[in-house]
């Protein structure tokens, strides 16, 4: 019986040790900015929204899986892949937007981060975006002299302290089940909900994480060639995208039934603070604290990740590096430059939103045009019904992001 189980154990483990690219790329899907979107739609709206939080994993799951088999059966980067098919000045204007997209990723987390020390300790914004800048650099450390697995673990443990941060406050107070599974029929409840709903599923892809996916899984796995370990190396990328997106949608699922449940009709829960003090009353000290610790370790992985991101979008189109410990220097001025002149944290949060609307399709066409090339894919190359869901979920994800922007704008 032992000597049976053995073997099944052994492929358990091994196949486990495959893991880990996937959950550092899903950190973007809970980052501050989602915490911010999610739990205003949840306070203002119940549990209208609960069909978009689903759609958005859905499509989610589908682009990183296609972001890192283009790095699995191609070697190379999606950026690295952009700079092969592309001439100088085409190179140059893609870094360009890439470069903004970085620093607005950077300005949303940093800004989380501090918001999240102001509620644990009362600290200044700005001592706190500083401290958080130290400690993201800390992170950046271990990638830089030990790895990339020694990161992941480190990534995927932060994942884990957001994950009980944000879902103890529906296991101490669940949600109404007949209005959650209600909340599955889409709708909408006037033009408000339609932002919010934009906000969630047009800005829940975000560009880094597409860029930086491709690159973790080709670093992870190597580039083999085509045959049973590549065919077994994609089964266990599937595998990896699957459960981070779950891990990352039962997060975002948790942060709208909180507040759907416990925030509704309640004055000044329009921002993180107010929600966190809202939370703080009705469901007591220690959720509220949970919810912070939460919302730190978004932030404080979210930006390692952005950073990294980063670093491997500059080296794989202009083939240049500097060192990753400068480059987060450099990337921090804009948000600590934010926090020091006074703006009100949750509008830095919705400027660095629409900046990144604006570099979702330098990140999804590339994306969706390569891994349907056969040239370049060979025998992986997508299936033409993954082809037209993936142009789909990349036109509905650009029109979102358009709209968001425009209502933004507008409003």
């Amino acid at each position: 019986m032992v000597d049976s189980i053995r073997p099944t154990l052994r492929r358990a483990r091994n196949g486990s040790l495959l893991l880990g690219p996937a959950f550092v790329a899903a950190i973007a899907y809970v980052d501050p900015g989602n915490v911010a979107s999610n739990v205003s739609a949840g306070a203002q709206f119940g549990y209208l929204l609960v069909w978009v939080i689903v759609c958005a994993n859905v499509m989610a799951g589908l682009v990183q899986f296609l972001s890192a088999k283009l790095g699995v059966v191609t070697g190379l980067s999606l950026p690295e892949t952009v700079r092969e098919r592309s001439g100088r000045g085409v190179r140059l204007a893609y870094w360009g937007q890439a470069e903004l997209v970085a620093m607005a990723t950077d300005l949303a987390e940093v800004v989380g981060g501090a918001i999240a020390l102001y509620l644990l300790f009362d600290l200044p914004l700005l001592i706190g975006g500083v401290i958080t800048g130290i400690v993201s650099i800390g992170l950046l450390l271990v990638q830089d002299r030990r790895g990339q697995r020694p990161f992941e673990r480190v990534i995927t443990g932060l994942l884990a302290i957001i994950a009980i941060g944000f879902v103890t406050g529906v296991v101490v107070a669940p949600p109404s089940a007949a209005s959650t599974l209600g909340g599955l029929i889409p709708r909408f409840d006037g033009a408000e909900s339609v932002l919010l709903a934009a906000a969630m599923l047009g800005a829940t892809v975000m560009p880094h994480a597409v860029y930086l996916h491709s690159g973790l899984a080709r670093d992870r796995h190597g580039h083999p060639a085509a045959g049973p370990l590549r065919a077994r190396l994609l089964r266990a990328t599937r595998l990896d995208v699957v459960l981070a997106m779950l891990v990352a949608g039962t997060v975002n699922m948790s942060m709208l039934l909180l507040a759907a449940n416990t925030l509704r009709g309640r004055e000044g829960v329009d921002s993180i603070e107010g929600a966190h003090a809202a939370i703080g009353d009705t469901l007591g000290p220690a959720v509220a604290l949970l919810f912070a610790l939460g919302l730190l370790a978004s932030g404080l992985a979210s930006t390692s990740v952005g950073a990294y991101a980063g670093a491997m979008i500059m080296a794989g189109l202009l083939r240049r590096t500097i060192p990753l410990l400068l480059r987060r220097l450099i990337t921090l001025i804009p948000a600590i430059t934010i926090l020091a002149i006074g703006v009100d944290p949750s509008r830095a949060l919705i400027v660095s939103q629409v900046v990144l609307s604006f570099g979702i399709p330098f990140a999804l066409i590339p994306l969706v045009r390569f891994t349907s090339d056969r040239t370049l894919m060979g025998n992986d190359v997508n299936h033409r019904v993954t082809t037209g869901l993936a142009w789909l979920v990349a036109g509905v994800i650009i029109v979102l992001n358009a709209a968001l922007i425009y209502l933004i704008a507008a409003g």
